[in-house]
């Protein structure tokens, strides 16, 4: 169950010159390694859902990445690119001495542990990829799809906006947070605090640079990104998570575990984008089960 609790250890770790600071819980020789949404999202929302995994014995490591949260903010453009952020993953795995871990990547991070993967195989012993996809064009058409279940006024409506640059107006943002509340949290009520807190202090200078201006449409530096013809070459044994309702869909979610040679895919009936607080229990039950069973020798 997630919990709002401090780390047992913060650590900052030099990057290229800029510091970038990690959260660590618990601890043993099973390190869960996560690396969370947006980009430009502080990490709160997503450790916050996992550092329960050390109360059974794991090693819970979390950071802000570069450009957000307690990490510093450099306003330099060329930073803002997928490569830097692996060899950012990488600096922060060195410097702690985490060896070989279980690598979970939630949406933007699920890319990023992909990317990370296919870099460093010999680094991860298990891959976990939470409500993500490896192929940027084809998650496009199923954001496309999920735009037209508003109808066709209002997906006319919001192409408008989109040819024009307007993405503040309005009537734009009202199609945008309604999209929200169907595939990205579906919560009554008050979504948590950790998820609030990572939302109200939102980096958009890379999310915009590398995704784009919202959760429905990109074009960005990433708008390409694919990674579905490697993952054959990913001989660990994977856990694919996803949300019924999710964003990156079920489709996405299919396309990975057909081609990662040893995965197993769980959908999450009434979640969408973030089944650790829709169906918190089920979620840990997952998880729990995943690592338990790939522990280390």
């Amino acid at each position: 169950m997630w919990q709002d609790r401090r780390a047992d250890r913060e650590i900052r770790v030099d990057v290229g010159g800029h510091a970038v600071v990690a959260y660590e819980f618990g601890s043993g020789p099973d390190v869960l390694l996560c690396l969370n949404g947006g980009p430009g999202l502080p990490c709160d929302y997503f450790r916050e859902a996992l550092s329960f995994l050390a109360e059974h014995g794991f090693r819970v490591v979390a950071f802000d990445q570069l450009g957000c949260g307690a990490s510093d903010r450099p306003e330099d453009p060329a930073l803002w690119s997928i490569t830097r952020y692996v060899a950012e993953v990488e600096a922060v795995r060195a410097a702690l001495g985490l060896g070989r871990v279980h690598l979970t990547g939630h949406s933007w991070g699920g890319w990023l542990a992909i990317e990370y993967a296919l870099t460093h195989p010999q680094n991860v012993r298990t891959l976990l990829l939470q409500n993500t996809a490896a192929d940027l064009p084809h998650l496009m058409s199923e954001l496309h799809r999920l735009r037209a279940a508003l109808g066709p006024e209002a997906v006319a409506m919001m192409a408008a906006h989109e040819a024009a640059g307007r993405f503040t107006h309005p009537e734009y943002q009202a199609a945008i947070t309604l999209l929200n509340y169907r595939h990205v949290l579906r919560l009554e009520g008050d979504w948590p605090a950790p998820v609030l807190r990572s939302l109200g202090d939102w980096n958009m200078a890379p999310y915009k640079a590398m995704q784009g201006p919202n959760e429905f449409l990109y074009i960005g530096n990433l708008k390409d990104w694919t990674r579905l013809d490697d993952l054959p070459s990913l001989h660990v044994p994977a856990l694919i998570t996803v949300g019924a309702h999710d964003e990156q869909t079920p489709a996405c979610a299919t396309r990975m575990a057909e081609r990662l040679p040893q995965a197993e895919l769980h959908l999450f009936a009434h979640s969408s984008h973030m089944p650790f607080y829709e169906e918190p229990e089920a979620f840990d039950r997952v998880l729990l089960s995943f690592l338990t069973r790939h522990r280390a020798a």
